[in-house]
């Protein structure tokens, strides 16, 4: 088998470069989720299972944002 001419071929910088990209999106996530951790139960002393629940960041929101 034979490529055409017209197919793109991909090389391996560019596979590279996209689990690159991939990998510094998982670590930039586990930094957020590792710090609202900290944050939340270590230094406000609150229960970890409340970090999941969505009026917590409704009541983060609302003193960031509150007029």
């Amino acid at each position: 088998m034979s490529k055409d001419e017209n197919e793109p071929v991909v090389s391996r910088a560019t596979w590279v470069a996209i689990l690159r990209i991939v990998v510094i999106l998982l670590i930039l996530v586990l930094a957020l989720v590792g710090g609202a951790f900290v944050g939340y139960v270590v230094f406000g002393k609150q229960d970890p299972s409340e970090i999941w629940n969505w009026s917590t960041w409704r009541h983060v929101f609302d003193l960031v944002f509150a007029p």
